[in-house]
């Protein structure tokens, strides 16, 4: 998390997420009014929705690498592991960070909680 926090000095929040049970493995915010472990929860829910999609129009071959949601202020960003079991979510401010950064960090940051083969 440290890692971000130095690359992402705007952050709004950033957690570590469990897909199977949406529960945060490990959280930061710099806004008391923000719940990462809450949001967490309710992000699990849109991954597994989403899986649920991909079989349902038959792209079980595909896998969801990251997801993007786009808030008036915001960027929020879902970045899963290799194996879909985790993923980190990242919530930006959209006037201060950009994009393409925030994906990139994130990236990084997935590659790092991936076990080395």
């Amino acid at each position: 998390m440290q890692q971000v926090l130095a690359e992402l000095p705007d952050l709004l929040a950033v957690a570590v997420v469990d897909v199977s049970s949406g529960a945060s493995l490990a959280a930061h915010t710099t806004t008391p009014e923000f719940d990462p472990a809450t949001a967490a929860a309710y992000n699990a829910e849109v991954v597994k929705h989403k899986l649920k999609a991909l079989t349902a129009l038959q792209l079980a071959s595909e896998t969801i690498e990251d997801i993007l949601i786009t808030l008036t202020s915001q960027l929020h960003l879902l970045r899963l592991t290799g194996n879909g079991g985790r993923f980190i979510y990242l919530v930006v401010d959209s006037s201060t960070t950009n994009l393409g950064i925030a994906r990139a960090v994130l990236r990084a940051q997935v590659e790092r909680l991936e076990p080395a083969t």
